[in-house]
């Protein structure tokens, strides 16, 4: 990589675009995400045959490569900007500006709630991918695609879910996750240059709105578990 392009990527400008560029890549995996985990009110098959599906094709693990990279890049430069604002403060005790000029709660708690989602991400991630094993069976006989047993998936997702005390973690993770995308879209917007004084409230509307589709789409499931 040339000396320039690596001067560009270590500035302010460079650094928020790896972010917003790297925050837009796992903004359209989680919509991905949270549309197949639907497929869980279609039923038991259609849940587990979409997750083996998954896992079995040859490219996931150029994909999950991908999303690590794509995510360190995220925190390291996240971290690093907000370290660099810290330090270019000059009082401590200044007035914070409020109302409109103000920073917005997502925008304020962006640092923890990136933070709180990474623990979250990894946690789910040994729960689920990495968790207890079932084998997909029908009427007593295990279900084999192309020489694999399928994964009972399903199973450990009610196993999971009947828990009140994990799905109150995962719905109040889940409400800092929409916070943390609702700012990272909108917020992207403005770094890639795509804003304009006319769209700012329609850019707005949009970040709430996927958010909230997002998280809502998310929590539909454990609740649906808990409740039924």
């Amino acid at each position: 990589m040339s000396p320039g392009i690596m001067k560009y990527l270590n500035s302010s400008i460079g650094r928020k675009y790896v972010m917003a560029l790297s925050g837009l890549v796992w903004v359209l995996f989680v919509l991905t995400h949270m549309i197949g985990n639907l497929l869980i009110f279609v039923g038991k098959d259609a849940y587990n045959m979409y997750s083996h599906k998954l896992i079995t094709n040859p490219l996931i693990f150029v994909a999950e490569a991908a999303l690590v990279i794509f995510i360190g890049a995220h925190a390291m430069t996240g971290i690093s900007l907000r370290l660099n604002n810290n330090r270019s403060k000059p009082n401590l005790y200044a007035v914070t500006p409020k109302g409109v000029k103000g920073a917005s709660l997502a925008s304020k708690s962006m640092i923890w709630s990136g933070t709180i989602t990474l623990v979250f991400l990894v946690l789910h991630l040994i729960t689920f991918k990495y968790g207890q094993y079932y084998t997909y069976s029908k009427d007593g006989v295990d279900v084999v695609v192309d020489g694999l047993k399928v994964r009972d998936i399903h199973q450990l997702v009610l196993e999971c879910f009947e828990k009140p005390g994990y799905v109150a973690w995962y719905a109040f993770c889940l409400v800092l996750v929409g916070l943390h995308l609702y700012h990272g879209v909108s917020s992207s917007f403005q770094t890639l240059g795509l804003n304009h004084p006319k769209f700012n409230n329609a850019i707005k509307l949009f970040g709430w709105t996927y958010a909230i589709i997002v998280a809502a789409g998310f929590l539909a499931v454990p609740l649906y578990v808990f409740v039924y």
